[in-house]
């Protein structure tokens, strides 16, 4: 999948959440096994479109002052269907891998966030800015912030909003390749092909029990792995 406005430097708006809720949908269901999020131009993503906090908002959208006068369930449902866009990447059933060049902000941020693994080219700044706009973080990336970096790491990038520069990125877990920018796809292309050498259902059943281990205490972890490991072995038998 690329982001293509890059003119915008891809900035976001509500028609991009549509359009990637629902590309999720179809990959989820197409068999597809991984999926890489790239974008042209010089920059992965601005963020946000800034015309969604003017008066006068983006064309076809409800604007700033609009979406601050919603009662609080009805707001509540329009920021959840906005998050549908950034919640598809960790399912199960696909490895997604985010590669990123140039700026990344805000929700060009959480959208990296959002997939399993990052490929960062070396020119790559990464920032959370909307606490320095009056906002918070609330396209799902707060959490997979806070476990890859740690909570007191996770509120000093948020609450500064500087930029984390891709050395930085990899040192402190965000990013796990640093390349060229000539490098990014070419890398990308091999990652995908190595995780595509495995078998497909190992390799679910495995991103499962990593995902997991992040909630679960060392019994039920072990437990976890226990059922997943007769699952695998029923399979490989023909008896699953």
């Amino acid at each position: 999948m690329t982001l293509d406005r890059p003119e915008r430097r891809n900035a976001q708006t509500p028609t991009t959440w549509r359009a990637l809720a629902a590309v999720g949908r179809d990959v989820l269901s197409s068999g597809v096994r991984v999926v890489i999020l790239r974008a042209e131009g010089p920059s992965f993503s601005a963020g946000l479109d800034r015309a969604m906090l003017t008066p006068e908002g983006a064309p076809g959208e409800l604007s700033f002052p609009e979406l601050a006068a919603l009662d609080p369930a009805e707001l509540d449902q329009v920021i959840a269907s906005f998050q549908e866009a950034f919640t598809w990447w960790r399912d199960d059933r696909i490895v997604s891998v985010a590669a990123v060049q140039g700026h990344a902000v805000g929700a060009g941020f959480q959208l990296a966030l959002a997939c399993d693994l990052r490929v960062l080219a070396d020119d790559a700044r990464l920032s959370m800015r909307e606490p320095s706009l009056g906002l918070v973080p609330d396209l799902g990336g707060t959490q997979p912030l806070v476990d890859m970096v740690g909570y007191p790491r996770a509120l000093e990038i948020c609450a500064t909003g500087r930029d984390v520069g891709a050395a930085e990125a990899a040192q402190i877990g965000l990013a796990e390749l640093v390349v060229r920018p000539d490098d990014l796809d070419a890398t990308v292309r091999d990652l995908s092909a190595a995780i595509l050498a495995a078998p497909a259902a190992a390799v679910r059943e495995t991103k499962a029990l990593l995902r997991g281990a992040l909630r679960r205490g060392y019994d039920d972890q072990r437990a976890a792995e226990r059922a997943a490991q007769g699952r695998r072995l029923r399979d490989l038998a023909g008896q699953g």
